[in-house]
């Protein structure tokens, strides 16, 4: 192989093994920001047929209905802890530090996104809840087909309304 040759394969080998390390750190830093939804009964009972459940630490979002006198609210501070329930009957207490949405009350709809305390308690970062009456985003509506609180307008397109 004549030097010129040499030179050119080492060069692009170089950009090669360069362009990987960059797309594999890209990869790395991106895996990292990923929030993976959880129902209350999936975080409960694991996730899909593997029965994949979050590690401790693990940031992720859950979404469900606020239990009717599950909301304790501390008197000195923003700190507020609830219940999130579904229609597979598990409960995950949700605590958070901050102040919640106009729109959050019992019985709402609402997704918590924090990290996994332990294998039922949340410690959310971020709370929304619906935006309106005939919204609910189609994950929690599909979660909660089947509770009593459930709404059947819930997760579909309001009658007489367009795209």
């Amino acid at each position: 192989m004549n030097p010129r040759r040499k030179k050119r394969l080492s060069i692009l080998l170089a950009i090669l093994l360069g362009l990987g390390g960059v797309i594999g750190l890209v990869l790395y830093a991106l895996s990292q920001n990923i929030d993976l939804f959880y129902t209350p009964t999936e975080l409960v009972r694991g996730k899909g047929p593997e029965q994949i459940k979050p590690e401790e630490g693990q940031r992720l979002r859950i979404g469900g209905l606020v239990l009717p006198g599950s909301v304790q609210r501390a008197s000195d501070s923003l700190k507020v802890s609830f219940k999130l329930a579904d229609a597979g009957g598990e409960v995950v207490t949700v605590h958070f530090n901050g102040i919640l949405p106009d729109l959050f009350r019992e019985g709402q709809g609402i997704v918590a996104q924090g990290t996994l305390r332990d294998a039922t308690t949340i410690d959310a970062f971020e709370v929304l809840a619906k935006h309106d009456e005939n919204y609910m985003p189609p994950e929690v509506a599909d979660a909660l087909k089947g509770m009593d609180h459930y709404k059947t307008q819930y997760g579909k397109q309001p009658e007489g309304s367009q795209k």
